[in-house]
């Protein structure tokens, strides 16, 4: 049985079967940030909590990544047999703020700015220990991630 471990703690909730983004909200201005830290950006107040993010907004803007990033910190294939395209964008989450995403779709035909999308695990390479390592994507709405 192949393991899976998160990319990072606190980016997400770990293990879930429903994928949950963490973020700090900051109690003096309601400003949200992610990943969680401890101050605000905003209004530098350092009073805040962890809050959940949604699972659902829209692609804000997007582009696809068509040629493999420096490693690390990429954990992909690299070499051009192996590395396949893959989407980032950023998506609004409603009343929270934009966060910049891999996206499961790397398709220019099927991407589309304001479409919804979902939050999902996508498996982005294999640990030294064979473990599968899990980060967080965006789908389109009603489709599944690669996880």
């Amino acid at each position: 049985m192949t393991t899976r471990v998160p990319v990072s703690e606190w980016l997400f909730r770990w293990p879930s079967d429903h994928p949950v983004l963490l973020a700090s909200r900051c109690l003096n201005c309601g400003n949200h940030v992610f990943p969680v830290q401890d101050g605000c950006p905003r209004c530098t107040s350092d009073a805040s909590e962890v809050v959940e993010l949604g699972s659902r907004g829209t692609l804000w803007t997007w582009t696809v990544q068509g040629f493999p990033p420096k490693a690390p910190p990429f954990l992909g294939a690299t070499s051009p047999e192996g590395f396949r395209p893959f989407g980032v964008g950023y998506v609004e989450l409603p009343g929270q703020l934009k966060i910049e995403a891999r996206l499961t779709e790397s398709d220019p035909d099927k991407l589309e700015i304001g479409m919804e999308m979902d939050l999902v695990y996508d498996v982005i390479g294999v640990d030294e220990q064979g473990n599968e390592i899990v980060t967080y994507a965006f789908a389109p709405a009603g489709q599944e991630g690669q996880s």
